[in-house]
């Protein structure tokens, strides 16, 4: 499938809206995610640094996981679905359509997006772990460092959910940003 014909799919469809919804919303899943599990780290008493970036990998492989598996099983119900409705509406089967082959990608892509997005935000949060383990310094502590890079994350997924909505992004940014700095009170009050 070239990329031509993806982007026909994706028109007939009406599946791009969607599948940055599930890029933002999953994001923000893994952002928040690893950011809770590294505050819980910094909060607690000594933890190896490897103790922290094996949790938060398999924290980050699960929510992709589950992203992958959540949004194929969803959309492909809810594709099915659509093509049986149309077709009952144009009373005529429409097996070699833009519509019926949107069932079958479709699915899969919005999955991919579903699933990499935790993954991925949660890799980049990670970055400073990773540096940090193999001695090169921030001038900040590895898990203080991760926490940054996850506030800007947070924030840039605001800015760009603010940009899409058409308000202004810094305000947007700023809620988004809000949302984690609860997240984080939250844990070190717990912890």
């Amino acid at each position: 499938m070239n990329l031509k014909k993806i982007k026909i799919l994706l028109e007939v469809s009406d599946s791009l809206s969607i599948m940055r919804r599930y890029f933002v919303v999953n994001g923000f899943d893994g952002a928040l995610t690893t950011l809770g599990l590294i505050m819980g780290f910094y909060v607690s008493e000594h933890v190896e640094l490897s103790v922290v970036i094996t949790s938060c990998l398999a924290a980050a492989l699960a929510l992709g996981m589950s992203g992958t598996s959540s949004a194929y099983i969803s959309e492909a119900a809810e594709r099915r679905r659509n093509l049986v409705q149309l077709e009952e509406a144009m009373v005529t089967s429409l097996e070699d359509s833009h519509h019926a082959k949107a069932v079958i990608w479709i699915p899969w892509l919005v999955a991919l997006v579903n699933g990499i997005a935790p993954l991925f935000i949660a890799l980049i949060i990670m970055l400073p772990l990773w540096l940090g383990q193999q001695g090169v310094l921030f001038g900040l502590q590895p898990l203080l460092a991760a926490m940054l890079m996850a506030f800007v994350i947070v924030f840039l997924l605001g800015v760009f959910l603010g940009r899409v909505g058409g308000t202004f992004w810094l305000w947007s940014g700023l809620q988004s940003l809000a949302v984690a700095l609860v997240t984080v009170g939250l844990i070190y009050l717990i912890g």
